[in-house]
């Protein structure tokens, strides 16, 4: 697959779409669409918009060149503009399945909020009908995929809908959940049962100081950092294994991908990976970690990518719940908006958060095969959904799943594998 021509400023295929007209967007603008293979081109345009508060963290241009520094797939990042002036830029990577190539957001497997980068001209604009013509331009524009796939976008996000959630969607089989934050930890719990929250922290911090006694740490150095991350990998790697749920940090490039996140420049106000753990402080469990989370920040939004317990005698008490009672009241000083646990729906999550949010998959045929795999793709978004209604069926699938998924991978010459 060739994209060579792709950075060349004179190749540029550009796309009137005018007349398009709406309250918001001037009858005589026009939107142009052009494709790079490489970030660099547009590294100080993506910077900016990368800023903006309504635009996902998974889209800053470090995360998204730690990403492709792993995995090494061709790229397509389609930037859009609007009257000449930058309107979007959508970081997409080309991923091959058994049948079919998509485009997709760049490390999506790994996402839990995909937006794309764009500007607040162009959400202001956004409506159905331009959406639309965007699309058209789109599609005519990248070449070479059969077909778009861009998962994970709110439907509303920050209370403000959308630009790609306009376009023919089907709602993706997981929801996002998040909690609201207040101006303080008093208020913050009082939205939940704070009540209970409190009786579980305070039973949790009692069986860990009979145990020897606990300490709330934050990995500082490169060396913890990747001490933490390792300790993670086994951790979680353990856990699936005895849940029967397959491992979806065993593969080498991930891990390689998340140690290089975690070693990127952190601010108090911004970090691609911060590591936070409980760590024993005496008796006969010293020194050992009984629970582990990463977690993402730009601006006042925070996002847990991962966590994890051990095992042993330490996890009877529940140093899970604890390690994301210290999180929550550590970042509710910390001018924190959204403490937000992620995609999927699981119990202790929703005992956290009182923010669930809708997120859509869009898929733009490329190519008539690219119709087959759009259809193909909705149609299993739906088919997850209604598995996922069914907890029994859902587990046996999952079982099965685990035993695939688990098995060693990249050996030479395989394809990779499509989304499941």
């Amino acid at each position: 697959m060739n994209f060579q021509s792709m950075d060349l400023p004179d190749e540029r295929p550009a796309y009137d779409l005018s007349p398009l007209t709406s309250d918001t967007l001037p009858a005589t603008s026009t939107i142009s669409v052009s494709v790079h293979d490489r970030m660099e081109p547009l590294e100080t345009e993506w910077r900016a918009l990368e800023a903006l508060n309504i635009n996902s963290l998974h889209h800053g241009y470090d995360w998204c060149r730690a990403w492709t520094a792993q995995y090494k797939r061709p790229l397509i990042i389609v930037e859009g503009r609007m009257q000449g002036e930058l309107a979007f830029i959508l970081p997409l990577e080309v991923v091959r399945g058994r049948l079919f190539s998509s485009a997709q957001f760049i490390g999506a497997e790994h996402s839990n909020l995909n937006t794309g980068l764009l500007t607040q001209r162009f959400i202001d604009a956004a409506t159905p009908e331009l959406m639309t013509a965007v699309s058209a331009a789109v599609r005519s524009a990248v070449g070479n995929v059969d077909f778009l796939l861009l998962t994970n976008i709110p439907e509303q996000w920050r209370g403000v809908a959308m630009p790609f959630a306009m376009l023919p969607s089907v709602e993706n089989q997981n929801h996002a959940f998040a909690l609201a934050m207040q101006p303080d930890f008093v208020a913050t719990l009082a939205q939940l049962s704070a009540k209970r929250r409190r009786k579980k922290f305070s039973s949790s911090h009692r069986k860990l100081e009979s145990m020897g006694g606990y300490e709330h740490v934050i990995a500082q150095t490169p060396t913890e950092k990747n001490r933490f991350l390792d300790l993670f990998f086994e951790q979680k790697g353990a856990r699936l294994v005895e849940l029967d749920l397959p491992n979806v940090f065993a593969c080498p490039r991930t891990r390689e991908f998340l140690h290089q996140a975690s070693q990127l420049p952190q601010t108090e106000e911004r970090f691609a990976l911060r590591l936070h753990a409980l760590r024993m402080t005496g008796g006969e469990h010293n020194g050992e970690i009984p629970a582990i989370a990463g977690l993402s920040r730009k601006g006042d939004h925070l996002i847990v990518q991962f966590c994890t317990i051990g095992s042993g005698p330490l996890t009877q008490a529940a140093p899970g719940e604890l390690l994301f009672h210290l999180m929550v009241e550590q970042y509710n000083s910390k001018q924190l908006g959204l403490f937000d646990f992620g995609i999927g729906d699981m119990a202790f999550k929703r005992s956290w958060t009182n923010v669930e949010t809708v997120q859509v998959n869009v898929t733009i045929p490329v190519t008539p095969l690219g119709r087959l795999a759009a259809l193909k793709e909705e149609t299993t978004t739906r088919l997850k959904a209604m598995i996922k209604q069914n907890p029994a069926v859902y587990a046996f699938l999952q079982r099965i799943r685990a035993k695939v998924h688990n098995a060693p991978q990249d050996k030479p010459g395989q394809p990779e594998a499509e989304e499941d």
